[in-house]
């Protein structure tokens, strides 16, 4: 059914026709609104035998999580940047014990200094933590990624993580197909756990493992992710099988049959992306697209095949890993081993700032031009700014936290220009 809804209620929606039985709920903007809207189906009874519990922390929605999935419950919550921070121990905890959560991620900056806008720093901090991660291009990708992601969650017994990206994603009001309750049950089949506490089969959930056989548990883990990624493809066919539709799966490639060169990004991002592209293709440029839709496992095999016969390849991330660069860009360049692309990194949108078109064309067509020399770049990064703080610490040794020197620069600038501070 065609509806017309902030993207937060239409993920909400989505999650309530999966049936979890347990939603444990604590609020970080910008996720609040799907663990609000699920309580008021909860209250109204549209959503039933669910148990809805407020938690007093993050790390106590992941723990609880974990109580519910070893019971036997279908679990699910959501977070945001410094709470998905605060319960990364026992996000640790639910992938080590193998259990089947659901959690969206809004993604959002990680601070100091605070910041509540969008960019991958969150969940990208975690992809070593044993969590398959899904990537939303679009709500209606978020809305169909949601059910899938219990669909492969149950199927490997492994936890999912669906990001989305907060506030250009979860508070955007667009059309999206919400699927009827039937067609949910007929794609995803009731929960049957793998392990669950039984008193008739005991046993113990989160035993000590010592140094004779904790190589061998992080190899089965680590075997476990790699096996996921058949599952993940297969799930995203039997949706589009199922609701005519194609979301997730591993990759999206977009005018890539003779691409010289080659933008390769995801989340929200990647639609101003294919605008761009778009224009330039018109005007002649041999450049396309890839969209990566499944971050971990990360398909090296897939993207070496997609990437390896372009000249050149973008990797383009809302996240830097400070004092190296570009994660994502990292992944890609494994892929890209032995191969003769050649392969740039451009950080761009931290901290919610715009990423246009404009920029965007400007070092794509650097790229096409061969004149991209620099290995990482930071998009509209502003010179004069940083160039300022440089020279007040080569002066000063006691110049006060950088974030409040740069706002300084930042609010003189504006009362010079007659801008409102």
């Amino acid at each position: 059914m065609l509806k017309q809804l902030e993207g937060s209620q239409g993920v909400a929606q989505a999650v309530a026709l999966c049936r979890p039985e347990v939603v444990c709920a604590y609020p970080i903007s910008p996720q609040t609104h799907i663990v609000e809207a699920l309580g008021a189906l909860c209250r109204k009874g549209t959503l039933q035998d669910c148990e809805y519990i407020n938690v007093e922390s993050e790390f106590a929605a992941m723990s609880v999580a974990i109580g519910a999935s070893v019971a036997g419950a279908r679990a699910y919550t959501a977070t945001a940047s410094q709470g998905l921070l605060f319960m990364v121990e026992a996000v640790y905890n639910a992938s080590g014990l193998g259990l089947p959560i659901v959690m969206t991620v809004a993604n959002r900056a990680i601070g100091a200094p605070i910041n509540i806008w969008n960019d991958h720093s969150d969940s990208m901090s975690q992809r070593d933590c044993g969590w398959i991660q899904l990537f939303a291009e679009t709500n209606q990708e978020a809305v169909d990624l949601h059910i899938q992601a219990f669909r492969i969650a149950e199927e490997m017994s492994l936890p999912v993580m669906v990001c989305m990206d907060g506030f250009v994603l979860t508070h955007a009001f667009e059309r999206m197909d919400i699927p009827t309750q039937d067609e949910v049950d007929a794609f995803l089949p009731p929960y049957v756990p793998r392990q669950v506490l039984d008193p008739k089969n005991p046993y113990s959930i989160g035993a000590m493992v010592g140094p004779e056989a904790f190589t061998e548990v992080r190899w089965l883990a680590h075997r476990r992710m790699m096996d996921a990624m058949p599952v993940i493809e297969k799930t995203a066919r039997a949706f589009e099988e199922q609701f005519g539709r194609l979301s997730g799966g591993l990759l999206n490639s977009y005018q890539m049959d003779d691409a010289e060169v080659c933008v390769f990004a995801m989340g929200s991002i990647l639609g101003t992306i294919k605008d761009t592209v778009d224009e330039m293709r018109d005007a002649g440029v041999k450049i396309g697209v890839v969209g990566l839709k499944c971050y971990r496992p990360f398909p090296t095999e897939e993207v070496k095949a997609v990437l390896q016969h372009v000249r050149t390849a973008i990797v383009l991330e809302r996240m830097v890993s400070v004092g190296s660069g570009g994660a994502l860009y990292l992944d890609v360049l494994k892929a890209l081993r032995k191969t003769d692309v050649e392969l740039r990194s451009v950080i761009a949108g931290l901290g919610g700032r715009a990423v246009t078109k404009q920029s965007l064309r400007t070092v794509f067509e650097k790229a096409v031009q061969g004149t991209l020399l620099d290995e990482t770049v930071f998009l509209d990064l502003d010179q004069e700014l940083v160039d300022r703080q440089i020279a007040r610490e080569a002066m000063e040794r006691h110049v006060g936290p950088v974030p409040e020197a740069l706002n300084k620069d930042v609010n003189a600038r504006k009362i010079l220009r007659g801008e409102e501070v």
